[in-house]
């Protein structure tokens, strides 16, 4: 294939780069293992249940399907298949970030050191693992593990194609981009993105021109499609959700409109995940836009970027916009970082080694708060610990678990009732029941199990209630015997109890 001609500044060394001697090349893979083999460890130190979404996704993983409510399907694949490797416990349900997020790290570094040199891929890869972001979510499975990965690792076949047109490149990025879409729907953006960067490339346009980008996109659809053919079958409720979580959807109360106080908010996160410093460092680079977009390997960066925080950034103005949902511009902005900075000679680079100085020190802060606050004298409570969300719950099911097996004796047909997902995820995972439902009386659907496991008159004849909610007979009343059993009452912190009633129903007679 012939390449694309005027690809101008492809390997020219950084103006005003000092020669280096990079680190060793196995440096950074030591540090990943490192990274992970410590997080692994912290997870157990901080004694913690899962969240309530690794919760949900575990229940996901026990019914492989094409797609679930809120999210793809990958990230169930990915437990399921790590269960299958490292057994049913905590740390293989935790296993595709603790695995995905370092992954990703050395792939950022193969694309620095591609991109500019080999010192750069290090500090980039480096940058990424330390990252607040990477940190926080590396303690807990979510889908950004394997879309950062597979953003990561599209920019890294993207760059080479752009310059030599490959077929192969093109077919690898399809296949590629298809798995990120099956892992995040923010995916899309990279499909976006490798678009336009095939406009700002010199010649790319020429790309468009021949069978690859087309290829690749019918790569992508293949993998995809079968998420596509699910939503099909269920109604589209995964799309639903998108809608309704980014305001487009326009439900009552969530009406889109000019909304600075949550834009704010949202560039505020954005300054906590990439880290103090190194966000200062990335605010330069993009004030020397003008600048850097002269030379293509920053032009290609940087359309790896704006595109994603421009489209957010609208969002979280107009609409609303989690922290997390422009997570795939750290990828590039971990590399645009210290390749600008490198620019500037020693001043600016003490800005770069300062920066993920401060990230790597903020980790094991975040990671032994609770072991900081008992070692300066201070109790622990709600108020403080980071991590309450994930506690409590197992002794929760624990003193659910009697009430459960006392009435599967007698009841060989009980099904596990509940009105509340983090409830039911909670008490699926510790307890393993073999029938479960939730209590869906209105007909717009919340979570997957609304969606797959709703109460209805078929669903059973003996059911166990667990409820936290303060008028549960109002839900036993819609059944021809109600028994209350007793109540659950584990107190997490002084102000924080995982409280419960547990009732046994008989007969559902409908909503």
């Amino acid at each position: 294939m012939t390449p694309i001609p005027n690809a101008t500044h492809l390997t020219a060394p950084l103006a005003g780069q000092r020669p280096s001697a990079a680190p060793p090349v196995w440096l950074l893979p030591v540090l990943a293992l490192a990274f992970t083999l410590y997080r692994a460890w912290v997870i157990v130190h901080l004694n913690i249940d899962p969240y309530v979404d690794e919760a949900y996704y575990w229940g996901w993983a026990q019914a492989l399907d094409w797609g679930y409510y809120s999210k793809p399907p990958l990230i169930a694949g990915l437990i399921a298949l790590c269960q299958g490797l490292f057994g049913d416990n905590l740390l293989a349900l935790k296993a595709p970030s603790l695995i995905l997020y370092p992954a990703a790290a050395l792939v950022i570094q193969r694309l620095g050191q591609r991109l500019f040199d080999a010192r750069i891929g290090f500090w980039a890869g480096l940058a990424f693992l330390t990252l607040p972001i990477v940190s926080a979510l590396g303690l807990f499975v979510s889908t950004d593990a394997p879309l950062l990965f597979f953003w990561a690792l599209g920019m890294l076949l993207l760059w080479p194609t752009l310059q030599t047109g490959a077929l192969a490149g093109w077919l690898a990025i399809g296949l590629v981009s298809g798995l990120g879409l099956m892992s995040k729907y923010t995916m899309a953006a990279f499909v976006g993105s490798a678009f336009l960067t095939l406009l700002a490339h010199p010649g790319g346009w020429r790309h468009l021109l021949r069978p690859g980008p087309w290829l690749a996109l019918l790569v992508a659809f293949a993998v995809f499609a079968p998420n596509l053919w699910w939503n099909w079958q269920t109604g589209f409720p995964t799309f639903q959700h998108t809608a309704e979580i980014t305001r487009i959807g326009g439900t009552a109360g969530a009406e889109r409109g000019f909304k600075p106080g949550e834009f704010f908010e949202f560039m505020g996160a954005q300054w906590v995940s990439f880290g103090p410093l190194l966000t200062i460092g990335l605010a330069w680079a993009l004030l020397r836009l003008r600048g850097l977009w002269a030379d293509t390997r920053f032009r290609f960066v940087l359309m790896m970027v704006l595109p994603l925080l421009l489209v957010v950034g609208m969002q979280a103005l107009t609409g609303r916009a989690n922290g997390n949902w422009a997570a795939p511009i750290f990828v590039g902005g971990c590399v645009l970082v210290p390749a600008f900075l490198a620019q500037g000679g020693s001043g600016r680079w003490r800005l770069m080694v300062a920066a993920v100085a401060l990230n790597l020190l903020l980790a094991p802060i975040a990671y032994h708060w609770p072991d900081l606050l008992r070692a300066a004298g201070k109790e622990v409570t709600s108020r403080n610990d980071p991590y309450k969300r994930a506690r409590g719950w197992q002794a929760f099911s624990a003193a659910v678990r009697p009430y459960l097996a006392e009435q599967t004796a007698a009841h060989a047909d009980l099904v596990l009732l509940s009105d509340d997902r983090e409830t039911l995820a909670q008490l699926i995972y510790h307890l393993r029941p073999a029938r479960y439902a939730r209590w869906q009386p209105q007909a717009h659907i919340n979570d997957h199990y609304g969606l797959t496991a709703p109460l209805t008159l078929n669903s059973g004849k003996h059911f166990l209630l667990v409820t936290d909610r303060a008028d549960s007979g109002a839900i036993a009343g819609r059944f021809a015997v109600a028994e209350r059993l007793g109540d659950v009452d584990i107190a997490v912190y002084p102000k924080l109890h995982r409280r419960a009633t547990v009732w046994l129903l008989r007969d559902f007679q409908g909503y």
